[in-house]
């Protein structure tokens, strides 16, 4: 059993496989870390998130629980419109602030930061993930990128060595192969502590709004990952794992609800269990319904 890979999804309001009819909104978090040891925490990156709800989560989870939080759009350049913050110093101070309950509690797993397909590998964009570095001192910070120039041949070990010389935590995908605003396997750690390993599926069609049409977001990460891709996962979190000592891996593949299945399945073939989560576990789920 390899004790330090850690599995979940993202969310936990939407995975209906893990709910009875009986489940109240209330309860799906506590419900959710049942099954799973960490989550990513998606409101995040819409608002910055109060105390109150931070304490709230924290009650509902056990002392070993971890979250990953996403980042806010507006850190990572992703508002349309302006961040109602004054400045840019104060939106990363109050999101820094927020998090106090989580990183009191020894909960907080790291921050991620998603950057969008635009964001290339440019001395102007190198400079502004050194700003970020510098806004969330003393935090553990994911970086995931999403446009292909930073592991282009002559970038890619510039970029795995900027992330280790900043103590990046480096966020290894799996996501269509559509051009430049994807990016290929990398499974190199860049930090000796945690490695993120985010799997969005390989809908390739669904991908890019040019070619999945208006339903783009709704249908971007549908895809059930087979048994011979899932083991490949748990092949480069073990490689990984020799290099860092923390894993977390996160299906993000819901579009169709298969994210929490896929996720089941990959701890029953790597053999994963863990301590402290509550009974329900994996045994509330029969054989019929696997």
């Amino acid at each position: 059993m390899i004790e330090m890979i850690y599995v979940g999804l993202t969310g936990w309001g939407d995975h209906d496989q893990l709910y009875t009819d009986q489940t109240r909104a209330t309860d799906k978090l506590s419900t959710y870390a049942s099954f799973f040891p960490t989550v990513e925490v998606d409101s995040t990156y819409y608002a910055v998130q109060p105390h109150s709800t931070w304490q709230k989560w924290m009650d509902e989870t056990p002392d070993n629980f971890r979250f990953i939080v996403k980042a806010y759009a507006g850190m990572t350049g992703q508002l349309q419109e302006k961040p109602p913050f004054e400045s840019e110093a104060v939106m990363f101070q109050a999101f820094k602030e927020s998090l106090h309950p989580v990183m009191e509690s020894g909960k907080l797993a790291m921050v991620l930061c998603q950057y969008p397909p635009w964001f290339d590998c440019t001395k102007e964009n190198v400079q502004t993930l050194r700003q970020m570095r510098a806004y969330l001192d003393g935090l553990p910070v994911a970086v995931e990128f999403r446009h292909q120039s930073w592991y282009e041949e002559h970038y890619r070990q510039k970029t795995i060595q900027f992330l280790s010389e900043h103590q990046f935590i480096h966020s290894v995908c799996d996501e269509p192969q559509a051009g430049v605003g994807s990016i290929p396997i990398v499974p190199i750690a860049t930090t000796k502590e945690k490695t993120l390993i985010r799997l969005h599926g390989r809908n390739r069609a669904g991908w890019r709004k040019e070619t999945a049409g208006a339903n783009w977001r709704k249908v971007r990460y549908l895809y059930d990952y087979n048994l011979e891709e899932i083991d490949q996962w748990i092949e480069y979190a073990e490689q990984l794992h020799a290099q860092s000592e923390d894993i977390y891996v996160i299906f993000n593949n819901n579009s169709g609800g298969h994210a929490s299945g896929n996720a089941r399945t990959y701890m029953e073939r790597a053999n994963l269990s863990y301590e402290g989560l509550a009974p329900k576990q994996l045994s509330l789920f029969s054989e019929e319904e696997r």
